[in-house]
């Protein structure tokens, strides 16, 4: 039970990696889970199997809907987790969005509504839930932003999405230097392709989806549950020596680029 006891903050968990997580969570022992999702009529109803799902053994999980993009939201999860809890011993700050468009003919929006979701989100969910890692006894906990492969590689379509995942990558690093003297360690994991919502328009091209599997040295895609183990072992005391890191967890693709 590598988590027994802990509690867990999971942002974008009604799908995908997200979900995932929750699941393995749950799987290793989790005492409690907030899990965070957008709020409209999918979401909700993905958020509440998962609920469903999870509340087994006693375990007790709270869903908080929000825009992870306003400040007010993380205030929100934090708040409902502290409630519930008393305290919060691991974030995963794992919602994002990846809306693939052209660069020279990229509308604003498009650039400021990804920007704002995955790093602004990221930033306003870590400071909100650091400063309770900070204020509780006993003090500390494990922060893990969901990065990319796309925080070191470039990508066509992704110019608006590769530098806020680069940003992730370096908030944990900066996050680790500003937080080690509160016992709060901060990590980011950096997945590669992994077959979920956001690249499901690209994998149904069947040309598209052999070029992706060709490029790894495992022979295949990857599944949001491959992501939620690295996740698991971070949040735990296995990794109570780790900070500063970033965890590549793409298939061997990066390697074989060459």
């Amino acid at each position: 039970m590598l988590v027994s006891g802990k509690v867990v903050v999971i942002t974008g968990a009604s799908r995908g990696i997200g979900r995932a997580c929750a699941q393995e969570f749950a799987k290793y022992g989790v005492t409690g889970l907030v899990l965070h999702y957008y709020g409209d009529s999918e979401t909700e109803a993905e958020v509440q199997t998962l609920k469903k799902e999870l509340e087994t053994e006693g375990r007790k999980v709270v869903v908080v809907p929000g825009d992870i993009s306003e400040a007010a939201t993380s205030q929100k999860i934090v708040a409902s987790a502290v409630e519930t809890f008393g305290r919060i011993d691991v974030l995963v700050s794992n919602a994002g969005i990846c809306p693939f468009a052209e660069f020279l003919t990229m509308p604003l929006e498009t650039y400021q509504r990804t920007r704002a979701v995955n790093l602004d989100g990221s930033f306003y969910i870590t400071q909100a839930v650091a400063n309770q890692m900070k204020n509780q006894t006993p003090q500390g906990g494990s922060i893990i932003g969901i990065a990319s492969i796309s925080a070191l590689v470039g990508g066509e379509f992704q110019t608006h999405y590769t530098p806020t995942k680069a940003g992730i990558l370096s908030l944990m690093q900066s996050c680790a230097v500003a937080l080690g003297k509160y016992n709060i360690r901060a990590n980011a994991i950096l997945p590669g392709t992994i077959a979920t919502d956001i690249n499901k328009e690209d994998l149904a091209d069947q040309t598209k989806r052999d070029a992706m599997i060709s490029r790894t040295v495992l022979g295949r895609l990857g599944a949001p549950d491959d992501i939620a183990g690295p996740v698991v072992f971070l949040a735990s005391d296995l990794a109570k020596y780790v900070t500063g890191s970033s965890l590549l967890v793409d298939g061997g693709l990066f390697v074989n680029l060459q």
